[in-house]
């Protein structure tokens, strides 16, 4: 393979930018579908028949499987190629898609979610990584940018299509276009993926850490399984002891890494990332903006669907608000605020955020279960703008100081923690939401109970966002500006066939 220019020609630049456009549609595929089936959550319970504890599954299976693979997923992307790895993953995506659409039972629709979530676990990483290695520091705050736009875009307009799929009913098929929705995207992602991105992977020969991809999976598994199905099982004695053993096995993997290190430089997971103050911080601040995110989307589902009696379409639209102020408040912050503000601009958001579900809580209160959709618009545009201030420089703060090589692993660390923390917040719903529900609920207290719990559910996401702005004073006051992270770019790295290559010019 031969040297590439450092600075792209006019016709591989914008071959890049296409590329940036696949990478980004398949990222915004798997947000859409982690929030997609919370919708249409009312509609797969009357068609299938499912317990409680199965609909859980059906949310967090998926964010489990995510988790517990991105880390192996990102490091793979770095051994065997970004481009590789994105293709199967893309495709394994697509058929896991199509499975869940056409679920037979309960029992098939989650493992078909857990399949997802694997495949997905080996697509994600690479979006991350291939920005990384493509765009040089000057050019990422606003890709960045626009990365943060389309989380925003994906968090909430998951609801507003899979409310429209559901109450369209196309072809009397009830909730599954949901999925099924996923099959055009994902095979033009295939098609076009192969032509316009090139292969790129770490520089130096790696090897694939078995020992700590196994660790690192039981550790996730032994954290998160008791919080799903604990309240389900009635907290079983196993269930605290498999959690409180789960950071033993954490502790071991930290150890063989260490030694893996030693050994043969070819470790899981850098723990040399972990030096670097910005990376580290702002994985502690991804983790618990996870929870966040994980509590707060499936309970606002729950309390207008279950408690207001919405349907998925007045559900959906009632998000739009959100989506939109997430959006422009992400494209805003890196490329404006950021680099006037630093760190400021994040602990802002935390602030603004809570100020919403403030908001919210005294609303719902308020106006019980005769509140209405235009009511909710001011706390849900005052929290999208929160959380549009924290995705999008969050993870450019995150990335800005991490080697090229390691790209891939830091993305798939990056993508971990932040689904980690969504499936603890899944999890911690059966104890923040349900945990305040009598099992024996008369039906017309219904809405009462469910705006309750609703309200204790947000008093909760509102404590960790306390939590958050407090870790964010451990970034960096003054990020590294993108203009001088350019120039010392320039003069620290030298221009080499893998790992300096432009990704995406084909």
């Amino acid at each position: 393979m031969s040297s590439q220019p450092a600075v792209p020609d006019t016709a591989s630049d914008r071959r890049r930018w296409i590329a940036l456009a696949i990478v980004m549609t398949a990222a915004f595929m798997d947000l859409v579908d982690v929030t997609i089936v919370n919708i249409a959550i009312p509609s797969i319970e009357r068609d299938l028949g499912t317990s409680f504890g199965a609909i859980q599954w059906i949310t967090a299976g998926y964010a489990l499987a995510f988790a517990a693979g991105l880390i192996t997923g990102g490091r793979l992307g770095d051994i065997y190629g970004r481009k590789r790895l994105f293709l199967i993953g893309i495709t394994g995506f697509t058929l896991a898609s199509a499975l869940c659409g056409f679920a037979a039972n309960e029992e098939m629709l989650v493992a078909s979610r857990l399949l997802q979530g694997a495949t997905a676990a080996m697509m994600v990483p690479q979006v991350l990584a291939i920005i990384h290695v493509t765009f040089p520091a000057h050019e990422r705050g606003k890709v960045f940018g626009m990365f943060g736009a389309i989380i925003g875009l994906g968090a909430v307009s998951g609801p507003l299509l899979g409310a429209l799929l559901t109450q369209w009913n196309l072809f009397g098929l009830q909730w599954r276009p949901i999925f099924l929705i996923n099959l055009p995207v994902g095979i033009a992602g295939l098609i076009l993926g192969r032509k316009y991105i090139t292969e790129s992977r770490a520089p130096k020969a790696l090897k694939l850490d078995l020992v700590g991809v196994a660790l690192v999976t039981l550790g996730l598994l032994m954290l998160i399984y008791p919080l799903t199905r604990g309240r389900e099982l009635g907290w079983p004695l196993w269930g605290h002891l498999c959690m409180a053993g789960s950071l033993l096995v954490f502790a071991a993997f930290v150890a063989y890494e260490k030694y893996k290190t030693r050994k043969d430089s070819s470790p899981l997971v850098e723990l040399s990332l972990f030096k670097v103050k910005s990376f580290a911080a702002g994985i502690a601040v991804q983790l618990t903006f996870g929870i966040v995110c994980g509590i707060f989307f499936l309970v606002w589902t729950l309390y207008m669907q279950i408690g207001l009696g919405w349907s998925p379409l007045r559900a959906g639209l009632t998000g739009v608000p959100f989506s939109i102020a997430v959006s422009a408040a992400a494209g805003m912050s890196v490329q404006k605020l950021v680099p006037r503000f630093g760190r400021k601009v994040l602990q802002a958001g935390a602030v603004t955020m809570a100020t919403g579900l403030l908001l919210y809580i005294w609303e719902a209160g308020r106006y019980g279960t005769g509140i209405q959709s235009w009511q909710m618009a001011l706390p849900l545009v005052v929290m999208g703008v929160g959380m549009g201030l924290i995705v999008a420089p969050l993870t450019d703060a995150v990335l800005s100081e991490v080697p090229r090589e390691h790209s891939g692993s830091a993305s798939g660390l990056i993508n971990t923690t932040m689904q980690m923390g969504n499936a603890l917040g899944l999890g911690l719903v059966s104890v923040v939401f349900f945990g305040s529900i009598d099992d024996r609920i008369a039906p017309s207290a219904v809405g009462k109970a469910f705006g309750e719990a609703f309200q204790n559910s947000l008093w909760w996401v509102v404590a960790v966002l306390v939590v958050i702005f407090v870790v964010m004073f451990a970034l960096p006051a003054r990020p590294k500006q993108h203009v001088e992270g350019a120039e010392a770019e320039i003069e620290a790295e030298p221009v080499g066939p893998v790992d300096r290559e432009p990704v995406l010019a084909g």
